[in-house]
């Protein structure tokens, strides 16, 4: 089955279903969730360089991909990392989380970017499979960090 892979508009109706979606993304980790508004500030007011892109049945938003350029890398080239990939639970298993990927090494390819870099939860065995069977590879030789919350405000201060 073929889906329309775009980035993300400005459209309201695109933004409203992004919106859904991520909450739908949250719901589904069982993580906090800011208010709509709040989500709706945080899309608008991203980063430079943070991207996303958008699978689209017709005119139902089916997932989505979030991802931002990245220096320096092996041997001192660009890359791509991809922040986060949800496809809708009605939609998985049709190869969208694939052809979002496949979008995503295309743009990798056409920019010059020699890599995709992500991770992903090591005890959901599905997604492990699935990231496998596309041709990744784990790498066991890196350890996810992350600083935020208190620690965060302490190093700041």
């Amino acid at each position: 089955m073929t889906f329309s892979i775009e980035t993300l508009g400005a459209e309201p109706s695109q933004i409203t279903s992004l919106i859904e979606m991520l909450q739908e993304m949250q719901a589904h980790y069982e993580v906090p969730c800011p208010s709509a508004d709040d989500t709706l500030r945080g899309l608008i007011e991203r980063p430079k360089g943070a991207e996303i892109i958008v699978a689209m049945d017709a005119s139902t938003m089916a997932g989505f991909a979030a991802f931002s350029a990245i220096y320096p890398g092996p041997y001192l080239q660009a890359g791509l990392f991809l922040k986060e990939l949800y496809v809708r639970s009605a939609y998985r298993g049709r190869g969208i989380g694939q052809q979002m990927l496949a979008h995503l090494a295309r743009l990798a390819r056409d920019r010059g970017l020699s890599r995709i870099d992500w991770t992903a939860d090591a005890n959901d065995e599905r997604l492990l499979r699935f990231y496998d069977s596309i041709g990744g590879q784990q790498k066991p030789d890196k350890i996810f960090y992350r600083l935020d919350g208190d620690a965060l405000k302490r190093l700041a201060s």
